[in-house]
């Protein structure tokens, strides 16, 4: 009888945000050039693109209404170049954004 080890799962983190701030992951940029140049690290362009990981509970109006946001965790989203805040939880680099920076939903 042989025991064999199992890798455990990795495990999502859960970030929630405030208010009307989205959570986002980055796409990964291209490794090459339509033309079939492959690009090193130095020279390839941050993608303004990305995946919803969480979304907060909306904004609040003056009488003190809260307004859902748009966007829902899953959406493919493009999104301002410098919009958000870099930071990583665990293994995960992640965006922490406004809504307002979200300029469209990819379908």
């Amino acid at each position: 009888m042989s025991a064999t080890a199992t890798k455990p799962a990795k495990k999502k983190s859960t970030l929630i945000p405030l208010g009307d701030r989205v959570v986002v992951e980055r796409e990964q940029s291209e490794q090459k050039t339509s033309g079939g140049i492959l690009l090193p690290d130095s020279a390839k362009d941050k993608p303004a693109r990305g995946v919803v990981v969480s979304v907060g509970e909306g904004r609040l109006d003056l009488k003190g209404a809260r307004h859902p946001l748009q966007v829902k965790p899953g959406d493919r989203v493009v999104f301002t170049s410098y919009a958000g805040e870099p930071f990583k939880v665990g293994d995960d680099e992640l965006l922490l954004m406004r809504e307002d920076d979200i300029l469209a939903i990819l379908g």
